[in-house]
């Protein structure tokens, strides 16, 4: 078995900020996410038309903002004025998307940890995982622990590869596709981070055994957690910012 490289991230990591305990991809939701004891926290970045890195999930606007359309076909200025808290309730009405530089900074300044998942809109896979790569590289030189660069897209990590191969990079997965674990060392990934679902004894010996870590996406019950701890798994995203105290481990 290939020993690991020392892991500097803890277990907990809070999920778009803090979940759905306030507006997720928010400054709001990091500040919630911090004041119930968290210190890492996950969150989607994709380009802007103008090539501005922000904050938000889906490709589209409409689920989580009064704005419309492909948000990545937006240039900044445009998508800075819209509100992205009143879908999730009243007390956060007006609240802005973020850039990702101002949630790097707050992280920086509180020395909270990112787990920054490179979310393209279709067609920028590579350029968004360089943008998001050449950011972190730049506002993180010199730091202790660096950003884990997450992606489903092989393709977002390997241009994040491209321009900072110093930054480790986790592959996302839904399903075990045929070769994700080799494509996971070609890209010089330090994390597998799954469906919790798909771990059992078997998969997390198979990613320990090639110096790999093993987090699990989104667990929300104890019961799941319980079981990802049996299993020896380095670390868990959860909404539950409420539920799982970070002090736990």
């Amino acid at each position: 078995m290939t020993p690991p490289a020392p892991w500097p991230y803890p277990f907990w990591i809070a999920h778009r900020g803090a979940g759905k305990r306030a507006p997720e991809n928010t400054l709001a939701a990091f500040r919630h996410g911090a004041a119930q004891g968290y210190r890492m926290f996950e969150c989607d970045a994709k380009l802007s038309a103008d090539g501005v890195l922000f904050l938000l999930h889906d490709d589209t606007l409409e689920r989580t903002t009064n704005g419309q359309g492909v948000a990545g076909n937006l240039p900044w200025g445009t998508l800075a004025q819209l509100d992205a808290g009143s879908w999730h309730s009243r007390a956060y009405a007006g609240e802005p998307l973020p850039t990702l530089e101002r949630i790097a900074r707050f992280c920086l300044r509180n020395q909270y940890q990112l787990d920054i998942e490179i979310k393209p809109t279709p067609g920028l896979d590579v350029q968004t995982g360089q943008a998001v790569a050449q950011l972190a590289a730049r506002l993180w030189q010199g730091a202790a622990a660096p950003p884990l660069l997450t992606s489903f897209k092989p393709e977002s990590l390997a241009g994040a590869q491209q321009v900072a191969p110093q930054l480790p990079r986790g592959l996302l997965l839904d399903t075990l596709w045929d070769g994700w674990l080799e494509r996971a060392r070609q890209l010089g990934c330090v994390a597998i981070v799954c469906n919790h679902a798909l771990w059992d004894a078997a998969t997390v010996g198979q990613v320990k055994a090639t110096g790999l870590r093993a987090l699990s996406y989104t667990v929300n019950d104890e019961w799941a957690a319980q079981r990802l701890i049996d299993l020896g798994t380095d670390g868990v995203v959860t909404d539950r910012v409420d539920l799982f105290s970070p002090a736990s481990r």
